[in-house]
């Protein structure tokens, strides 16, 4: 090991809203010696959520960074949001975890949140641990969450801890491979105790051939050997063991933070992580112990008011010290590290330098965002990029003041780089500022952000949805454009016809002249006219698209014939071409795939078929169905409101384009008579 670094641990913080995650964290910190005591989410004195929005609604918003060190091993520590809606701060904080603790509500038991984390785990090839919260609540059921995960993750699933006592009299737990403590218990949990430690060792012992062998042939196991595999089988993530506690009683959390110091993996035992050189497009893998030279990835960005923008990265190989030069290799561009920190939620400590498998920070590197490689510049080195979810539900913003509007486009730069599923366009169609996030709770966030940090005030829309228009059948025509007005006139005459292509086809413009009826400058300008058209439709002046223009004939004068002329002529040419080809309106579909409790599935389906919805599949899960559905755009725009509404906020979607279709005649000509009054109103 390189002198100076330490053995250490990276855990992210998973779970569903609610579950007790941060609270788990600051019971961690204390027994790990990093505060004197835990704060309270109630009281908003935790070190994790100290954002003023987090304090007032009571929930993590954005991922915070924690750390202690115990028995000369450090533990960075990511604490994730739960909600939904901040689904990318658990995304990102997992690309920079070796190991995961999913956190599970004793009284709500397995919820979507419980779901999406241990996807979230497997996705990223995440060691795991689940740590069952709150059994001092009352109403709680250890034996059904049991069960519950045990329907989820079969074999993998093993009990290491039981609680003695239930609700107010939770007092202690047993572990139960060692069995000590289990005396505590009496009748059926002693019972039930038992047979879950007799099915740890059975499953412990499948997960490896030759010590299967020897529990059947000697009908037990030593602990040494069931430890030793019971490491092995959670890095290899055949395991996944199961532990009781309270993090508000700290109850259960030093037995927690013991099995994170000497059996989750350290960021030496995890599989090296896949790059490409970029100078060679050559293929490598970087590990901690093998690789010597420095890389690492930025996985958070924060906009802090007083330093700047702070870029938090994990170093997968190598040393990196403060006050030198670095090589971002996926921006190509060289940066100054400055002082090198570390934090605990918003507290900065200074280090000297971070050793591979570390988490650190520098404030104000000037090419860098989320997601972007570092390096340096001899050896080159880029990692996967990160993906996030799309987002499922937009709003208009307008500036409420020309104020505002000057401020806006640096406040918009700052929250995007800081939260990769908030995103910002300008719709070149409609001309408006779109904000899209996860739900209707992640934009209002944003937006109050807006006001808070950077004193910057928007009114909130629904988007126009950007329809477009099309042919169903071919049409033609022939214009004759002439103009004469006492000096140089304007001659051109233009015959073409126009046909329908397959849908995401475009645009085709064809030149079938002969003989020089055209020549070969004005068909250029026959094409530029024609597709100025097509950015004002016949129909209500949506963009055209997936149609064929063919301009086949026409006629020119020796001195009236120019430019400008056939632009004119082919403009009005195609528009007449059009109106014979029977034009019809276009509208966004979504794919949609929205993921629900079971017992919603009627009211779910029933709400997208009342949308013009199509349901193309159901994925059954356990407890939980995932719907995959086609939906016009302009029905979700406020559908995240809705399925909250039936759902009690368990239900969440994404959606991504699909295709454009056809709008249905009766809606269309609602669209068309509402485009043209909008356009009398701008005329007024």
């Amino acid at each position: 090991m390189a002198e100076g670094r330490i053995p250490m641990r990276n855990v992210v913080l998973l779970g569903h809203s609610h579950s007790g995650k941060t609270q788990l964290s600051e019971a961690l910190l204390c027994n790990g010696g990093s505060i004197p005591k835990p704060g309270s989410v109630t009281d908003g004195t935790t070190v994790s959520d100290y954002n003023d929005d987090e304090k007032e609604r009571k929930i993590s918003i954005s991922s915070s960074m924690l750390n202690l060190t115990k028995n000369n091993i450090k533990v960075n520590i990511i604490d994730a949001p739960g909600y939904g809606d901040f689904i990318g701060e658990a995304t990102s904080g997992a690309k920079a975890a070796d190991s995961a603790v999913i956190v599970v509500n004793a009284v709500s038991g397995v919820e979507i949140g419980t779901n999406k984390a241990l996807k979230l785990a497997g996705e990223n090839k995440l060691p795991a641990v689940i740590f069952i919260n709150k059994i001092d609540k009352e109403n709680t059921d250890f034996a059904k969450c049991v069960d519950l995960l045990g329907n989820l993750l079969g074999k993998k699933g093993v009990v290491l801890s039981y609680p003695i006592g239930k609700e107010s009299s939770f007092k202690d737990t047993v572990n139960l491979i060692t069995k000590e403590k289990i005396d505590q218990l009496q009748g059926d949990d002693r019972k039930h105790a038992e047979k879950l430690a007799e099915s740890l060792v059975e499953n412990v012992a499948e997960t490896d051939d030759s010590l299967l062998e020897r529990y059947l042939d000697k009908g037990e196991l030593t602990q040494g050997e069931v430890e030793e595999a019971l490491k092995k089988a959670i890095l290899e993530s055949k395991i996944i063991p199961i532990f009781a506690g309270s993090a508000t009683l700290n109850i259960g959390i030093n037995e927690l933070l013991d099995f994170i110091l000497n059996e989750m993996p350290s960021p030496d035992e995890v599989p090296p992580r896949e790059a490409i050189n970029p100078k060679t497009n050559e293929k490598l893998t970087v590990s901690p112990k093998e690789s010597d030279f420095f890389s690492a990835q930025v996985f958070k960005t924060i906009s802090d008011p007083y330093v700047g923008q702070i870029s938090i990265f994990k170093v997968f190989s190598g040393k990196i010290s403060s006050n030198t030069s670095i090589y971002n290799s996926s921006k190509k561009a060289s940066e100054k590290t400055g002082q090198l920190f570390t934090l605990l939620g918003k507290e900065h400590k200074q280090l000297d330098g971070a050793f591979a498998g570390d988490i650190a920070c520098i404030a104000k590197m000037k090419n860098t965002s989320t997601g972007d490689s570092l390096s340096t510049e001899k050896k080159p080195v880029v990692f996967g990029e990160f993906q996030f979810p799309e987002p499922a539900i937009s709003f208009s913003i307008k500036p409420k003041t020309r104020a505002d509007e000057d401020r806006i486009s640096d406040a918009l730069h700052k929250l995007t780089a800081e939260d990769m599923t908030f995103k910002i366009i300008r719709d070149p169609q409609t001309k408006e500022l779109i904000a899209s996030g996860m739900g209707d709770l992640h934009i209002k966030i944003m937006i109050a952000r807006l006001k808070n940090r950077y004193g910057v005030q928007v009114d909130m829309g629904t988007p126009k949805v950007a329809y477009k228009e099309t042919i169903t059948s071919k049409g033609d025509s022939h214009y004759r454009h002439k103009k004469q007005s006492g000096g140089a006139g304007q001659f051109a005459e233009v015959w073409m016809k126009v046909e329908p292509l397959p849908r995401s086809t475009g645009f085709e413009f064809m030149d079938e002249v002969v003989g020089g009826a055209i020549p070969g400058p004005f068909i250029v300008s026959c094409e530029k006219g024609i597709k100025a058209a097509m950015q004002d439709g016949v129909l209500a002046g949506f963009p055209m698209i997936d149609l064929r223009a063919t301009v086949y004939d026409g006629k020119t004068h020796p001195v009236d014939s120019k430019d400008i002329a056939f632009q004119i002529a082919a403009r009005h040419g195609f528009k007449e071409a059009i109106l014979k080809s029977k034009p019809v309106l276009l509208e966004p579909i979504m794919d949609v795939d929205i993921t629900i409790p079971d017992e919603y599935m009627g009211d779910i389906t029933g709400s997208l078929n009342s949308r013009r919805g199509r349901i193309m599949g159901i994925e059954p899960g356990v407890g939980m169905q995932v719907i995959k559905a086609q939906v016009p755009l302009e029905e979700m725009y406020k559908w995240a409101n809705e399925l909250k509404s039936l759902t009690g906020g368990r239900g969440t979607y994404t959606m991504r384009f699909s295709h454009d279709e056809v709008v249905p005649s009766n809606l269309a000509q609602m669209i068309v008579e509402k485009a043209k009054k909008a356009k009398e109103e701008a005329k007024a």
